[in-house]
């Protein structure tokens, strides 16, 4: 099973226990779209939007979003959660033709999922969906356990000989992690800021193995290893588990002026 393609089996489980996005997430954007000189953000494209947890944020804040996500399970699960909210929706990958249309727009942001598109034309893409002097922004961020919890897991994992990898690119030894450190290499995004929003959640046991079904690297694992592997885990974690859940925001502005700015 292909990774990006692995959450719509279980889209339920995805909305009721993957964590949420801050208020705050959509009123940053805002400001530093007006601190970088970009106009008011009318318009947004979101990249694989998933059940729609940072599509409600970035609509109610008053932003016309349209939601690009390939798999339809989970779309359906957004269009329900984003009832009334005007979201437009696409059932598309960030690379169909069926994306093209869309743009340019004010914002177009990524939840957690721009490390699932094709990093071969990802920003030329992106550039032409952006108007000049948009916004571009990236976030999400890990939820993980303290030592603890991490050791335990680690421990099922190796008994089982499963090896679980974080998917999509990491910034070795830049200034700024991923993908701002691309964003800074490419001239047709300026202003390129990194910012941290400290995030603590305390999960129980159920809702933290809730959470674990939902992640590539475990969706992708055969039945019987995955059903071994979660047994293992429930009788070993503890009842309440804290998680370290920072988000990290990366945003650029497209480099120019829009015709009648």
């Amino acid at each position: 099973m292909k990774r990006s393609l692995s959450f719509g089996s279980v889209a339920e489980a995805y909305e009721r226990y993957r964590p949420g996005y801050p208020d705050r997430l959509a009123e940053l954007i805002i400001e530093q779209a007006a601190s970088s000189g970009a106009a008011e953000i009318a318009t947004a494209i979101e990249i694989g939007a998933g059940t729609g947890k940072a599509t409600r944020v970035i609509a109610a804040a008053g932003i016309a979003v349209t939601a690009t996500e390939p798999d339809p399970a989970m779309l359906a699960v957004l269009e329900r959660a984003c009832d009334g909210l005007g979201v437009g929706t696409v059932c598309a990958a960030f690379e169909d033709p069926a994306v093209d249309d869309l743009g340019p727009v004010d914002l177009l942001y990524a939840a957690a999922a721009l490390h699932w598109t094709d990093p071969q034309g990802r920003w030329d893409r992106i550039a032409r969906l952006v108007r000049p002097g948009g916004l571009v922004a990236s976030f999400g961020g890990p939820t993980d356990g303290d030592a603890e919890v991490a050791a335990i897991e680690q421990q099922v994992l190796a008994e089982h000989g499963v090896q679980v990898t974080a998917p999509g690119p990491i910034a070795d030894g830049t200034t700024m992690e991923w993908p701002g450190n691309e964003l800074l290499a490419d001239d047709r995004f300026t202003d390129v800021r990194e910012t941290v929003l400290p995030r603590r959640l305390r999960y129980t046991r159920d809702d933290f193995l809730g959470l674990l079904n939902t992640i590539s690297a475990y969706r992708t694992l055969d039945d019987p290893t995955r059903a071994a592997v979660f047994a293992e885990l429930d009788s070993r974690l503890p009842a309440e588990i804290d998680l370290a859940a920072d988000l990290t925001m990366h945003t650029a502005r497209r480099v120019g002026v829009s015709p009648g700015s």
